[in-house]
């Protein structure tokens, strides 16, 4: 027996000692680490069927049971002038009888691209183009007859029975005025970039015009080989400079006339949401001020451009119009109410008024952030929604009466969930992840009830199986200032707590976004565990200012960024010596975009606490930053000056003791080139050594081709050699 136990250890020793340690070739290169899923995901009209992208087809199943996929149009078969067309992104038109087709899509910042487009007819077999040239979001009309799109900052309408082009608006041009689509800091910061909209009834187009001729342009160079370099000029409006005069006007098809909404006689504000009520000739129109503390929704009256307000809110701080994806206000098929959220209670919850502005009822409340709305089941009244109730960290699915009754936990799963529902919202397709495990897609009824799983990953986690891999652990500690912080951490594969380990500590810790999440961090996750499997603890903290802990914790860092979120990571470093396994004199930080904005705060300000830093695309000063952002936090740095010198890390650098590594994309037309090469200038002038690297014609996201494999592994050799 005992013979037969030594042996069984003996084999359990050989096979842990087997597993495999992470490369970074094994994340970036091989591609050994890749996730699987289920794309182009649209429910069809019926509610029982849905449709997705299969290897280059559009393919058909139902919800409710598992069958054979439907081929509804096949990529091999697209042919225009002698060449195969790619199907890169579809939607149907509203009988579903017609398809709109993407392809050879070209990113042009966050969210804008422009592609070719093509028109497929079911019933006829027949493939159009809808322009010769790559254009802008072209969408179908709900009637399905024509299309709109966006080309040279005009807006253009397509019959597809005629062929007839008809142009609407006729003075954009580049660097001046847009029509039909935003300029970049909207795109950017009100998180929309198609900017026309059909009226339900077809007969009506509401768009944006943006005449950005006051706002002042950035350039950088693009070097692209070239033997002279080119320079990329585009309208960037800076903290408490000028921004783009918006107006909304709406395009009636059988005049051919533009109407233009009354916004008011204030041109110093924002218009971030447009969208048509139930009825053909009433356009809401979301109306903030520049600081974004006070919104009105007004109702405007399509046709004379009359607007009243129904619905004003304001705040001591600012309001948060995209607190998540989903609607911000929704319009009930009876046209008879309207469902709002907002932070009003101390955390973000949704109302329930009637179209004159009345409130009916508070339709969720509680000390929890609703996250996101879902979907609407208008037949049972129910909305359907995405809630951090159980925990900040977590997103599950609930539901909820439209007043206020029989709220219920739809998910059962712990960690993070992003549901999309069928239409008439019998069915949802749920992505589940969980801190450890990669995610889940699977098919469930509008109760939770699981049909059927999609794409489990399977392939993946049995990867995973060949590594040495520590479990992540969520967790929470209090400060000294007695505030609770989320965390996670991941400690080394053959962790002995008689030993001192460093610390990687990573961070974005801005406003709008969590990283302390039970869900799967893809490949981030992998090179986590890379440094555990080298010796490292590694750690992510979500600092005061981070979102799903009510408006209070969300808005503390008001007017003053940068100060509370390094004084809690400071704090982190001081927990973190109060651990017996922990080396406090090895405590290193990285950080990206916002979070390269803390990390170089870290290594100057809290220069006492950290060892190194690594700092990629860092904003360094606001004053350099886009003026929606910025301002909605800061206010103006003409009101608030202290408040953008206090904390902005270039005035910090005399303080400078360990080891700094700035990293930035020369093409960031986010955070621009411009705050690095102002963080030179003040390490230099305070004669502080630091370490630098620049991609060439790189943007924000710093990707394509070896880019990110030479990324990481920079940033992995200077923690190997100075943590």
């Amino acid at each position: 027996m005992k013979k037969t136990l030594i042996i069984l250890l003996s084999i359990a020793h050989f096979t842990f000692a087997q597993k495999k340690d992470i490369t970074l070739e094994d994340i970036w290169k091989s591609g050994a680490f890749r996730s699987a899923g289920v794309y182009g995901l649209a429910s069809m009209n019926d509610g029982v069927h849905y449709s997705t992208i299969e290897k280059g087809k559009i393919v058909q199943y139902e919800y409710a049971k598992k069958t054979e996929a439907v081929v509804i149009l096949d990529e091999s078969k697209l042919i225009v002038d002698g060449k195969n067309i790619s199907i890169e992104n579809y939607a149907f038109s509203s009988d579903e009888n017609k398809i709109l087709i993407a392809s050879g899509t070209e990113q042009i910042y966050r969210h804008s691209t422009r592609e070719y487009y093509f028109v497929y007819d079911r019933l006829t077999k027949a493939l159009k183009k809808v322009s010769d040239e790559k254009i802008m979001y072209a969408t179908f009309s709900p009637d399905g007859k024509m299309v709109g799109y966006v080309s040279g900052n005009n807006i253009y309408i397509s019959d597809l029975n005629t062929g007839k082009q008809t142009q609407i608006t006729f003075d954009g041009k580049q660097n001046n005025v847009i029509n039909g689509a935003t300029d970049w800091v909207h795109e950017e910061e009100f998180a929309f970039s198609v900017a026309y909209f059909w009226s339900p009834d077809s007969k009506k187009i509401a768009y944006y015009r943006f005449d950005e001729s006051n706002v002042k342009e950035f350039s950088f160079d693009e070097f692209n080989n070239q033997l002279y370099p080119t320079q990329y000029r585009f309208k960037y409006p800076k903290a408490g400079e000028d921004n783009s005069i918006v107006t909304i006007n709406v395009y009636d098809l059988s005049t051919a006339k533009n109407i233009k909404m009354d916004i008011g006689k204030e041109t110093n504000q924002y218009i971030p949401r447009i969208k048509w009520t139930m009825d053909s000739n009433v356009l809401s129109i979301l109306r903030m001020n520049r600081y974004q503390n006070k919104l009105d929704l007004l109702f405007a009256n399509a046709t004379n451009g009359e607007s009243k307000i129904v619905y004003s809110e304001s705040s001591e701080t600012y309001i948060d119009i995209h607190e998540g994806e989903g609607d911000y206000v929704y319009f009930t098929a009876d046209n008879k109410r309207f469902i709002i959220q907002n932070e009003t209670s101390g955390f973000n919850h949704f109302y329930l008024y009637d179209m004159s502005g009345k409130l009916i009822n508070v339709v969720t409340k509680g000390d929890w952030d609703v996250v996101e709305l879902k979907g609407i089941d208008e037949k049972n009244k129910l909305i359907y929604y995405l809630s951090s109730e159980t925990t900040p960290t977590e997103k599950d699915i609930y539901s909820v009466k439209f007043d206020g009754t029989s709220k219920q936990k739809v998910s059962t799963e712990k960690g993070t969930h992003t549901p999309e529902f069928s239409t008439g919202m019998k069915y949802y397709i749920d992505v589940f992840s969980a801190a450890n495990s990669p995610s889940t897609t699977a098919i469930y009824d509008s109760k939770g009830k699981l049909i059927r799983v999609l794409e489990n990953n399977q392939s993946l986690k049995a990867k995973m199986d060949e590594f040495n891999l520590s479990s992540k652990e969520l967790f929470m500690f209090k400060t000294t200032e007695n505030i609770e912080l989320n965390a996670w951490m991941i400690k080394p594969q053959n962790f002995d707590a008689s030993k001192k380990y460093p610390v990687f500590l990573i961070f974005y810790g801005g406003p709008g976004r969590n990283m302390v999440n039970n869900s799967f961090d893809g490949r981030d996750y992998f090179w986590h565990q890379m440094l555990a499997q080298k010796g490292y603890i590694v750690m992510c903290v979500d600092n005061r200012g981070t979102m799903y802990r009510g408006k209070a914790f969300k808005h503390s860092t008001y007017k003053q960024l940068g100060k509370l979120e390094v004084a809690d990571q400071i704090e982190t470093a001081k927990y973190l010596a109060t651990l017996p396994y922990v080396d406090k004199n090895r405590i290193g930080t990285f950080g990206w975009s916002y979070g390269g904005y803390l990390s170089s705060l870290c290594i100057t300000k809290g220069a006492d606490y950290f060892k190194t830093a690594i700092a990629v695309a860092p904003v360094t000063n606001w004053r350099y930053y886009d003026n929606i952002y910025t301002e909605r936090f800061m206010s103006l740095p003409q009101e608030n000056a202290s408040g953008y010198d206090d904390n902005s890390p270039i005035n910090h650098v005399n303080k400078l003791k360990g080891k700094y590594l700035l990293i930035h994309g020369s093409a960031d037309d986010n955070v621009h080139y411009q705050n690095t090469m102002e963080m030179i200038n003040a390490l230099v002038k305070a004669n502080k050594q630091f370490d630098l690297f620049i991609y060439p014609d790189k943007n924000h996201s710093i990707y394509g081709g070896n880019t990110r494999i030479h990324l990481y592994t920079k940033m992995t050799d200077f923690i190997l050699s100075n943590l």
